[in-house]
């Protein structure tokens, strides 16, 4: 049998839970991208080439060009009216990237802009708090950062971190997704400390990463130590030792387990399998992935090992497929968004043709 990729059913198109239509209110990924070329279009001098990819986003997709028309709309109200808005403007043109000051800017921006039509506008949305992070990464990139205090970061695919130092502490806030912290001495001898939703890790000379996931937050230890205490449960607070990794909530903290430094291979670009399951391969690959991944519950338990890059998801795809005899279904929505899973490939007759 031979992989292949082709159209998938009606039916599994509507059990996606990220299929794809026009939405209504705008999407946060294009309000986003519209406040952001408003801002891009604010400097002097502005590039041609930035007009130009400009004019080709607008063009790309009719929610781009709606999200722009409201764009212009508020920027009419704020060349004659000058106040608070303009101001907000000017304020997130010119702040620092990574201060609150230009998070606030851009939420009073943000909330004037979409006001009514986004709920995620809210300072309490994870969806805005990302955007407006210190430091983030898109879906798909990986970015190394550098500290002030000689700390070394790597952020995994779509996530977003606050940075608070102050003369008693190190504070790191992660706000979604997952980060790899080396930690570095500090002479004031101020902590380091990972909050999360559910609580916060402290470094003892460490090397680790910590993941913000739905329901809890997993750390894992590959140098030194680290302290986990639960937000509801201080009493329940649990030292991880390199080598072991945990998941806790904000009322304790589960029973410490290997893990193994292989878990933090994507931060070089890589994924490492050791008889992973295919479904739990697929759902780490698409963390990586800038289309939805998924696979057939009929195959979620056939077995994957191997290393493979994060740099070319439909090499690692097609690779895997033809490893396991299986295919790749692709489908292809309006305004060409794509979905893709892997499932059993046709059963095939004596003389090879294809066979339902």
């Amino acid at each position: 049998m031979n992989g292949g990729a082709h159209a998938g059913s009606a039916a599994w198109q509507d059990k996606d839970p990220r299929s794809f239509a026009p939405p209504q209110p705008l999407s946060p990924a294009v309000a986003q991208r519209a406040i952001e070329w408003l801002i891009t279009l604010q400097s002097v001098p502005v590039s041609p080439s930035s007009v130009a990819a400009w004019q080709q986003w607008r063009a790309a997709d009719p929610e781009h060009e709606r999200a722009w028309q409201r764009i212009e709309a508020v920027n009419s109200k704020l060349r004659h009216l000058g106040a608070p808005e303009r101001a907000a403007l000017a304020q997130a043109v010119l702040t620092a990237p990574a201060s609150p000051g230009r998070r606030q800017a851009l939420g009073a921006l943000a909330a004037l802009v979409f006001a009514g039509g986004v709920a995620w506008a809210g300072h309490d949305s994870t969806t805005w708090r990302s955007w407006t992070a210190d430091h983030r990464s898109t879906r798909g990139e990986r970015r190394r950062l550098t500290l002030d205090d000689g700390t070394q970061l790597v952020l995994n695919s779509d996530s977003a971190i606050n940075v608070a130092f102050s003369a008693h502490e190190r504070r790191l806030r992660l706000i979604a997704g997952e980060v790899l912290i080396s930690t570095a001495r500090d002479d004031a001898g101020r902590p380091f400390l990972v909050e999360t939703t559910e609580g916060e890790a402290r470094a003892l000379g460490t090397r680790f990463t910590v993941h913000q996931q739905a329901q809890h937050t997993g750390i894992a230890v590959f140098e030194g130590a680290v302290r986990v205490t639960p937000r509801g449960a201080p009493h329940a607070a649990l030292v991880l030792q390199a080598g072991e990794q945990a998941r806790y909530g904000a009322l304790g903290v589960e029973s410490a387990h290997a893990a193994e430094e292989e878990r933090a291979a994507w931060a070089d670009g890589f994924i490492i399998a050791r008889s992973m399951r295919l479904a739990d391969f697929v759902a780490e690959l698409d963390r990586h992935s800038t289309r939805p991944l998924g696979c057939d519950p009929a195959v979620a338990d056939v077995r994957v090992s191997g290393s493979f890059p994060l740099a070319d998801i439909d090499r690692v795809l097609h690779a895997v497929a033809s490893t396991l005899d299986l295919q790749i279904e692709t489908v292809t929505r309006l305004w060409g968004w794509q979905t893709v899973r892997i499932t059993l490939a046709p059963r095939r007759t004596g003389n090879g043709s294809p066979h339902g």
